[in-house]
């Protein structure tokens, strides 16, 4: 389900969750990537009920993850298939199996990602597109970018402060959205 506030903030963590966050979206976008494009097939994958699901499905092509096509006009039949934008959603969804696989399955991996020409299983990473070093909190950091809205460069400033030790209080400005930072 939507989430307006967070839907237009100014941060783009906060506007994907706007549109993704929701756990339903996320397990029809994971069925999605696994080959599921019917609405019976979403059903019963995910058990979830219909009136969620249709309600899912909609907000999922109003925000051109997946596109609507119909395969049957008597009666109205229709599939979902991945957008451009919803493909590019993969890397989340791999990465959040990762995490999962690595932090709450105590039992083992229930998915896992492996190489198609080999079979043989992988582990997801993010690296820099530039230099294939991993990502790491160590060499990488989130820093207000071109666009950045007074809040979230506020943010970066009140942090830099904090590690510096020379500020007592996180006071943000409040324009709009911007709390939702």
């Amino acid at each position: 389900m939507k989430n307006d506030p967070l839907y237009s903030a100014p941060c783009p963590i906060a506007r994907s969750l706007g549109r993704i966050g929701d756990s339903w979206s996320m397990m029809i976008l994971r069925d999605a990537f696994a080959g599921f494009t019917r609405f019976d097939e979403f059903q019963k994958s995910c058990n979830i009920a219909p009136n969620i699901l249709s309600r899912r499905l909609k907000e999922l092509v109003e925000d051109g993850l997946l596109a609507k096509v119909s395969y049957s006009i008597t009666p109205p039949r229709y599939e979902y298939n991945l957008t451009e934008r919803g493909r590019d959603f993969r890397p989340v969804l791999l990465a959040l199996a990762e995490w999962g696989n690595r932090h709450f399955a105590p039992e083992g991996r229930q998915l896992q990602l492996i190489e198609n020409k080999t079979q043989r299983p992988v582990e997801a990473v993010m690296v820099d597109r530039e230099t294939g070093e991993p990502i790491t909190a160590d060499n990488y950091s989130m820093v207000p970018g071109p666009a950045a809205s007074p809040a979230i460069r506020y943010r970066d400033q009140y942090l830099a402060e904090k590690r510096a030790g020379t500020v007592l209080k996180y006071t943000p400005p409040l324009h709009g959205n911007d709390q939702y930072e």
